[in-house]
């Protein structure tokens, strides 16, 4: 793994910002996703942006 892959292990300790709701991790996008809150919080460099305004919604 590279200095700026996500690791996936951080998942135990990160919840939607806005529902405290557990997250997947999206590979392909490079998102965590929140299902409950129906938004995705974008990985930049590595590290989740957990930011309700950075946040994409979901469809």
């Amino acid at each position: 793994m590279s200095e700026t892959e996500f690791d996936p292990k951080m998942l135990e300790a990160l919840v939607c910002p806005q529902s405290q709701a557990t997250l997947r991790y999206d590979a392909d996008r490079q998102e965590l996703v929140s299902d409950q809150a129906n938004l995705a919080f974008p990985i930049r460099n590595g590290i989740p942006v957990m930011l309700v305004d950075e946040a994409r919604v979901l469809d």
